[in-house]
């Protein structure tokens, strides 16, 4: 954003004044962004309760409403809970919070049930759930740590994960849960974070936090961002004493704080402080972050605009009591800007110590006010203004019901194939003999017990307090005598000291199979543990040790899904963040030859490829090509900007631009007619109620999918919105969303919502000329993504995602992707001048679609190329692709034959020019067939498919980066030099 500015300005100035620099800029940047706090919403309602409840609390009272009281805890082999004393507390405090720990959850729901009825006033229920209430509930599963989740790809995941441990909160009388974790563990070594983070990228962090937040919050119950402002980076377990960070602020914007940033943009109701000493937020010896005004009022507060409430991390962890007795401790938070303080031990003396420092005036009753009427309000809102007891008729039958479904879509999009030399292993085949190795274990479990019933396998088990002597035995018994040799890592443990407790006779054993080629290394848990084996020929991560997961690896084996996870860390000397192997056993790879392309005239495509790059015609590209089902060729090339900071991968998702006209809109179009609910020949005012009564009302689907309706190509729809010197006027933009303007057009620039209708009062309103004459026309398109709407019922977005991209596993495509796919793996687009005048990445580039929302008929569809190849292969097969049938051969026969007797065009599909070998520049290319159909987009893009050839051919670019007027992509014919060598790259016997 604005790091090189900072960067600049931090040569120039003298030591000392870096601080007031970025306070400038993150004020600039962020301070705007404030996204409104539902929990802490001032209504007729919330503040009559708020006020009484306010008035009914003498001094001591309020200062115990910032109190959240430990509930439980371990002792010995049980439990104790601590309800007497909190009783205790309540009668004579008035304490407003306590936090759920060890315990079932009958034993939880009865404290609560008891405490809320002694309550004067109702307590908020607080949990420390990074994985659900089973984090803490002995009786309830907990969902998978943060790490796992973190492999995953697809953010929608991570928002059913929040959507249900914020139902599982709601169930047992909870109103907050400590979570997520939105630290980065850029160190592996870290003692404290590790497997409770998402990962290392701040990118992903972020997205994943903010899905599982939404999801929490969706359901009603507050989520709790932390631990701010990020404990990734340490050495030392602040529960045992002060970890200090030796980070500039500059390193700190650009990293930890992001995702923060991030997620108090997206709404987050509440957020944790850390106990960590940073020097560059506050010097002062041994003041840790939760205790620093700098931290707390400053820099979240001020510079990052929270507006919610706030909570130190447990005041009892020696990072803080170790230099503040516990009393002083609270005080200090307080000072700092805190609103809640967890776990302050010494109840009675904390609250004589603030008592005194108001009477000293450093703080005031006036603050302590402010404070405590912002909980009551969250009170209020989290639903705590009616008394309810918990119902604890099969509480824990509840509490566990969608744990293990959501458990295991995680777990089957988390498993990552790291490496395999051998893909003929897998799947494996029965009646081969197989062994089993059980490394961390002295007998059977569910994993063994598996491989013995699906595949017979021989088991044999070595613990980590076996020597090599029995490893080297092992060795020899299991010898060449089998097909396969399964090993499994199971059992060490979570954090990295002592090498996870693994034995280095264990490590010598896996990686001495490991290196066989009939090897397949399964390692259950942390896979920072992976670091121990990176050489294992077959190596797959699994991130976590339990039943549900070791049926997921035997599903591996057996061929029953496939690996769809990335390692969300790097593993030193092993893998790189973002390691894994994903194919789909149906659209696999295969060598070009395998499929009847000569490899050496293909590989022609970089010297194209590159070429455009050299010349500037786009700073980077990805390539495609699939021939009989299989995928012969795919590449990317360059970088994402002409910085040359960010690598293009295959991976990398691009805005489509009109090829959204036939990935989305037209196979809607296409579904419904094949399922008889729409006709063709019948026109706009059949369908839409709006359109009646003008003169667009009789123009018929047929001829609107061919660009002969007479509509206009286009309307610059945002003209209108802006004055004489292109700003923006008055009245139609901010920078926040709120309930008036809520479409996000780009970052931090939201539009009036009900302008919305006005855009399509200007479609209507505009010229329409002769039916009948070819006008490209992206006004045609809008108007049928609204048919689909009206006929299916559903958004265009939702309709295409449930009926065509969920059904192939197209992960990666769908509108508005900045709510599924890291920010880092969405190519930028312009960099626009005329109307949102920034940077654009990760907003759909075409104004007209960006002004509907980001979803429209025309443009606004994202994906990666592999993921958008699935589409067309289908398309290709005749409608079906890995058992799935979407359409009939006839429906896709009828719609990519030309329809026009003035025009190239199939119904929504672009086609070849029918003269094509008589042009001077034939489209799209001289070699292709009649029976070809695609697209084009604006952005850079293409998708053809050639039913003679058994052919798809896709290009990918962001040609408009940063210069929408560039085109030398279009000139060079880059696109159609490609599709060229494809074509000359089919052997003869091929043809």
């Amino acid at each position: 954003m604005f790091i090189n500015n900072r960067l600049q300005i931090n040569r120039l100035l003298p030591s000392g004044t870096i601080i007031r620099c970025f306070s400038l800029f993150i004020l600039l940047s962020s301070s705007s962004a404030v996204f409104a706090q539902r929990f802490l919403e001032i209504t007729p309602a919330s503040k009559h309760w708020a006020d009484s409840a306010l008035k009914k609390l003498s001094r001591r009272q309020k200062i115990a409403q910032l109190m959240v009281i430990r509930m439980s805890e371990k002792r010995g082999n049980g439990v104790a809970f601590y309800e007497d004393e909190v009783s205790k507390y309540l009668r004579k405090y008035n304490i407003g919070s306590i936090c759920l720990f060890q315990g079932t959850s009958q034993q939880q729901a009865g404290v609560v049930n008891r405490l809320q009825q002694k309550a004067k006033t109702p307590l908020l229920v607080c949990v420390d759930g990074e994985t659900g209430v089973g984090m803490r509930f002995s009786d309830v599963i907990p969902f998978p740590d943060q790490l796992t989740i973190g492999a995953v790809q697809d953010a929608s995941i991570a928002y059913r994960v929040g959507q249900a441990i914020g139902a599982q909160c709601r169930r047992i009388g909870i109103q907050v849960d400590y979570a997520p974790v939105v630290d980065i563990n850029n160190n592996p070594a870290n003692p404290v974070i590790n497997f409770r983070s998402f990962g290392e990228d701040k990118y992903k962090v972020a997205l994943f936090g903010s899905s599982i937040m939404r999801g929490m919050q969706d359901e009603g119950i507050m989520a709790c961002a932390k631990h701010f402002p990020g404990h990734g980076d340490v050495a030392v377990d602040s529960h045992l004493d002060l970890p200090v960070i030796n980070k500039s602020i500059l390193q700190l914007d650009s990293l930890e704080l992001y995702p923060f940033r991030q997620l108090v943009k997206d709404g987050v109701g509440s957020v944790m402080v850390a106990h960590l000493y940073i020097p560059s937020i506050d010097s002062t010896h041994n003041r840790a972050t939760s205790l620093s005004p700098r931290n707390v009022s400053w820099l979240l507060r001020d510079q990052l605009g929270f507006r919610g409430l706030t909570f130190t991390d447990a005041l009892e962890m020696k990072g803080v009591s170790k230099f503040y007795p516990q009393g002083e401790a609270a005080v200090q938070s307080l000072i700092a800007g805190n609103d809640m303080l967890c776990l302050p031990g010494d109840v009675k003396g904390s609250i004589r110590k603030v008592r005194k420092a108001i009477r000293k005036d450093k703080l005031s009753w006036k603050g302590i006010d402010e404070k405590v009427y912002r909980v009551l309000l969250a009170k209020y809102n989290l639903g705590l203004g009616v008394k309810k007891a918990i119902d604890t008729a099969a509480l824990t039958i509840d509490l566990n019901t969608d744990v293990l479904r959501v458990k295991k879509e995680v777990y089957e999009n988390a498993i990552t194939l790291l490496s395999s030399v051998s893909p003929s292993i897998m799947p494996l085949a029965k009646g081969k003999k197989i062994a089993y190795v059980g490394v961390g274990i002295e007998k059977q479990n569910h994993f063994a017990e598996s491989l013995q019933q699906q595949f017979g396998a021989d088991c044999y088990y070595f613990s980590y307090s076996a020597d090599s002597t029995v490893a080297d035995s092992l060795l020899n018994r299991i010898g060449s005598g089998y097909d396969a040799v399964i090993v499994g890592l199971h059992q060490y443990r979570k954090y990295p000291a002592n090498n996870f407790g693994i034995s280095n006779a264990a490590v010598s054993l896996v990686r001495a199979i490991g290196l066989q080629d009939n090897a397949i290394s399964f390692i259950f848990g942390n896979p920072y543990a992976i670091s121990n084996f990176g050489n294992a020929k077959n190596l797959v991560a699994c991130y976590e040790d339990d039943s549900l997961m070791h049926d997921v690896a035997v599903s591996l084996l057996q061929g029953n899904i496939t690996a769809k996870g990335k390692l969300p860390v790097s593993v030193p000397g092993a893998f790189h963040y973002g390691s894994g192997i994903i194919y789909n056993s149906y659209f696999p790879a295969a060598q070009p030859a395998a499929v009847g392309l000569d490899e050496k005239e293909l590989n022609r495509i970089d010297d194209v490829a590159l070429n455009a790059i050299r010349q500037g015609a786009t700073p980077g590209c990805v390539v495609l090509v699939a021939k009989d089902g299989k995928v012969a060729f795919q590449r990317a090339y360059g970088h994402m900007n002409y910085d040359n900071k960010e690598p293009v991968t295959v991976e990398t998702v691009y805005d489509l631009a009109s090829v959204t006209k036939i990935s989305a809109t037209t196979v809607s179009i296409m579904k419904l007619y094949e399922q008889g609910k729409l006709d063709l020949e019948k026109s706009l005012g059949d369908y839409l109620p709006w359109v009646r009564g003008t003169n667009k009302a009789g123009l018929k689907l047929k001829d609107i999918l061919l660009h002969q309706a007479g509509l206009v190509s286009f309307i610059p729809f945002y003209r209108e919105t802006l004055d004489a010197s292109g700003k923006p006027k008055p009245g139609f933009y901010k920078s926040t969303p709120d309930d008036v303007y809520s479409i996000r057009v780009a970052e931090n620039m939201y539009m009036r919502k009900d302008w919305t209708d006005t855009l399509y009062k200007r479609i209507l309103q505009s010229k329409l000329g002769p039916q009948g004459k070819y006008i490209y026309s992206d006004n045609d398109f809008i108007f049928l993504g609204k048919v689909v709407e009206q006929v299916s019922g559903m958004s265009l977005d939702q309709y295409a995602r449930t009926t065509f991209y969920e059904p192939l596993h197209m992960k990666s495509t769908g509108f508005k992707p900045l709510g599924h796919v890291p920010l880092n793996k969405i190519a930028p687009t312009e960099n626009e001048k005329y109307f949102r005048l920034q940077q654009i990445r990760g907003d759909v580039h075409d104004p007209g679609a960006a002004m509907f929302g980001g979803v429209a008929g025309h443009a606004g569809l994202f994906s990666n190329a592999y993921d958008l190849a699935q589409l067309y292969q289908l398309l290709l097969n005749g409608g079906e692709l890995n058992g799935v049938r979407l359409f009939k051969k006839e429906t896709i026969d009828y719609f990519t034959a030309y329809h026009s007797d003035i025009s190239r065009r199939g119904l929504g599909f672009d086609k070849p020019e029918k003269d094509n070998d008589k042009r001077e520049e034939p489209y799209p290319s001289l070699s292709v067939s009649p029976q070809t159909f695609g697209h084009t987009g604006f952005t850079g893009i293409c998708v053809w498919v050639d039913p003679k050839y058994n052919l798809v051919y896709i290009f990918m670019s962001n040609r408009v980066c940063p210069d929408g007027e560039n085109t030398r992509l279009l000139k060079m014919n880059v696109r159609s030099e490609i599709q060229e060598v494809i074509y000359k790259s089919i052997k003869k016997e091929a043809k």
